[in-house]
């Protein structure tokens, strides 16, 4: 495929999912499977061998939007951790080809992941690149992030980590879901809201702080260990004397 050849893509399916066992370390794929309290079979193969098998066996051209399609569907219907992770990086690859039209596909896999291994890849790196080019993804997440999954919270949150990262983004849209879920007890959407903060202060330090200092007496511990990391000393402390109790 990598060459321009039209080779079918449930065929290709197959062809990953071989390189991915050939790639296989039982020893690994017991104690992944026991840290992510996983329901799918494990091969042990690490994100780097299985970027490269992608590579590979698919390569970066080639593929058409249905084509696409076919091939993320059919590597999601083996329960394999490893094939779901491979139809994250290809959809990554190619998110270019993606619109408004995939949001149906998108969430289909959110739902179905159940776990941040996958989540977090479809959030910041497939649905990111969508929300910032595409401006009818907003009332998509907004929509997510009062999903009563909290997978689906997690990744209206992380679809905004990438620009914020990188000193642009949304603020706005990610200040106004997390301060709604900021009393949330689950811990994946606390540590998720700390990263983000923690990302975004990185580059903008002032702008973390001036959002959080208000609000550090709602935020959980975690939220606010995270979020803290890159402030100076006296933003840090300030937040930290103003979660304390008068």
């Amino acid at each position: 495929m990598n060459n321009g050849s039209v080779t079918d893509p449930l065929t290709l399916a197959h062809e990953v999912d071989a390189g991915l066992r050939a790639e296989a370390r039982p020893e690994r794929a017991a104690s992944e499977k026991a840290y992510l309290k996983s329901h799918l079979r494990h091969y042990g193969t690490s994100v780097p061998a299985i970027r490269s098998t992608v590579r590979r066996t698919v390569g970066v051209e080639g593929l058409n939007h249905d084509d696409l399609r076919t091939l993320v569907a059919a590597l999601w219907a083996m329960p394999v951790h490893e094939c779901r992770v491979a139809a994250v990086e290809l959809l990554a690859s190619y998110v270019h080809l993606l619109s408004t039209d995939d949001v149906d596909l998108l969430e289909r896999l959110l739902r179905e992941s159940r776990t941040w291994a996958l989540v977090d890849g479809l959030a910041a790196n497939v649905v990111g690149p969508l929300v910032e080019r595409a401006p009818g993804m907003g009332p998509v997440l907004d929509r997510w992030a009062v999903d009563a999954d909290h997978w689906i919270r997690r990744a209206a949150l992380l679809a905004l980590l990438v620009p914020l990262r990188q000193g642009a983004g949304d603020f706005d849209r990610f200040g106004r879901y997390a301060d709604a879920m900021l009393a949330e007890k689950e811990f994946f959407i606390r540590k998720a809201i700390g990263w983000v903060l923690r990302d975004t202060g990185r580059r903008r330090p002032d702008l973390v702080y001036a959002w959080l200092l208000p609000r550090a007496s709602r935020a959980s511990g975690v939220t606010v260990r995270e979020a803290v990391k890159p402030l100076s000393d006296a933003q840090r402390a300030a937040i930290l004397a103003a979660r304390k109790p008068t």
